[in-house]
């Protein structure tokens, strides 16, 4: 490796990830490194990626990004949760919420708390404790500085990315447009240059390959391996369309199963995001089609645009002077909405060990080891929404059920099907309770709890479970209606 100074980047590809590096470097390391991000208008970005979840608010934070600027830009409304139909069994329906869900004590959790209601009769769902669960289910939303609420957002992908390239544009970030024609490289293998068509030639000391599934740098210059995870995540196709909106926009993501796979449902301000994933070998991309044409509502604004993926990831993320970003660096599918997080989480990381002195082995190896556990934990919580499951309606849902799932998974899944122990690791994405709303969603239902509950009395325990519920519901009556405050908040301009 060379161990020069790094003080110049180079971020191959623009879209969504590109311009999230470039925003986040130019912003923070704009003082120290010179900042160039290649990309060409001749190649379309995947650009579905239309949700989001809420560490996006932190990295706009960071950044010093107004939330009603940039709502109002990109089309966006706000997301509570993710509304699942039809996953443990056809005619099943649950949310996957953000926040904080009850009240849990030191010793226990609140589904011990929960679950000790149910064996007293106290029968009211496991959602009805979720603020977020209820203003979702009654299509209402507001916010302030000093509100609680958990929230994230539906955006329009590429606006986002224009956004992100005029605030980065502001701060130095240079573009060049062109089509990348060659990676020239040193004599010991590292990323030398990037040669345009046009015949200019990029050098830099640092590399960052947002070339999205193409991998231009980390995969066909530097030959790094893919780890393949389609055993455990089957599904590798996608269509997508967008639609008119014909009504409210809800303050949720619909993900509906199907026989072969999945169908979304993504209400922005002026328009609604579409898009069935589906496994080829059980559902072919034509009858893929018509399936979405079929459950869509609105007039189609857009082609139907078929996407083709592994699941998966890169052996490694870092590799040599070149950091995969985005697509390039692997992929978990759009289940939970967490493609924009790991670009952003991907740029944070980097510069929180930026090589200002020289790219170091050690350096590498930290970030790569960073870089696998998260995307690991991210992929275990999607294979569980596969394979917990009652469905065998289908060869599909069959081969899920009763698929192998990693060991790390099946140790969750067994520690809250006998003791309903759910748990958020260190540097893990998902919270214990986005694990227990699947978890239960999807039918895992406990078969012992913890005790400590036991010492309350019967009047005690519905006593404090009815105002719980009740202080939600009092609260979310007096919450205006989602649309009514996106239309007063950020609504964008026509």
């Amino acid at each position: 490796m060379q161990n020069n100074e790094v003080k110049k980047v180079v971020i191959a590809g623009g879209g969504t990830a590109g311009w999230v590096a470039a925003a986040a470097l130019s912003k923070k390391l704009g003082q120290f490194v010179e900042v160039i991000l290649v990309e060409s208008d001749q190649i379309g970005t995947v650009g579905v990626g239309e949700a989001t979840i809420p560490p996006m608010k932190v990295f706009h934070s960071l950044l010093g990004i107004d939330e009603q600027e940039f709502m109002a830009a990109t089309e966006a409304t706000f997301k509570l949760g993710i509304s699942f139909k039809n996953w443990g069994q056809i005619g099943d329906h649950y949310i996957h919420p953000f926040g904080t869900t009850g009240q849990s004590s030191f010793l226990a959790d609140f589904q011990h708390f929960w679950l000790h209601g149910k064996s007293k009769g106290i029968n009211a769902e496991f959602g009805e404790y979720s603020f977020e669960i209820q203003a979702a289910k009654a299509g209402k939303f507001a916010t302030s500085k000093n509100s609680s609420i958990n929230y994230a957002y539906h955006l329009d992908a590429t606006r986002y990315a224009q956004y992100l390239r005029q605030f980065s544009e502001k701060l130095g970030t240079k573009r060049i447009e062109g089509k990348i024609q060659l990676v020239q490289q040193h004599a010991n293998g590292d990323i030398k240059a990037l040669q345009l068509e046009s015949g200019q030639v990029i050098d830099a000391d640092l590399f960052i390959d947002c070339t999205g599934f193409a991998g231009l740098l980390i995969d066909k210059t530097l030959k790094t391996e893919y780890e393949d995870w389609s055993h455990w995540l089957p599904c590798n196709s996608a269509i997508a369309i967008q639609t008119e909106s014909v009504g409210a926009a809800a303050p949720y993501v619909t993900c509906t199963a199907h026989h072969a796979g999945w169908q979304w449902h993504i209400p922005l301000q002026h328009r609604v995001g579409n898009g069935n994933v589906f496994c080829d070998k059980f559902m072919s991309d034509v009858e893929a089609k018509k399936h979405l044409l079929d459950n869509v509502q609105g007039a189609v604004l857009t082609e139907p645009r078929v996407i083709k993926y592994k699941t998966g990831r890169r052996k490694v993320f870092w590799n040599r002077n070149c950091v995969a970003l985005g697509l390039s660096s692997g992929f978990v599918e759009p289940l939970e909405s967490t493609s924009i997080y790991m670009f952003m989480n991907g740029i944070v990381r980097l510069m929180k060990i930026f090589p200002f002195n020289g790219v170091t082995k050690s350096s590498i190896d930290e970030y790569n080891q960073q870089s696998i556990a998260e995307l690991e934990n991210v992929r275990d919580f999607i294979i569980l929404h596969y394979h917990a499951t009652s469905r065998e309606d289908s060869e599909f849902w069959r081969y899920c059920k009763n698929m192998q799932v990693p060991d790390s998974l099946s140790h969750r899944m067994e520690l809250f099907r006998e003791n309903a122990l759910a748990f958020q690791g260190e540097r893990e994405l998902f919270r214990l309770e986005s694990w227990t709303h699947v978890m239960l969603g999807q039918g895992i239902m406990p078969k012992h709890y913890h005790s400590i509950f036991k010492t309350m009395t019967d009047q005690e325990l519905m006593g404090h479970l009815s105002n719980t519920r009740n202080t939600i519901n009092t609260a979310v009556a007096k919450l205006p209606s989602h649309q009514d405050f996106v239309n007063h908040y950020c609504k964008a301009p026509r």
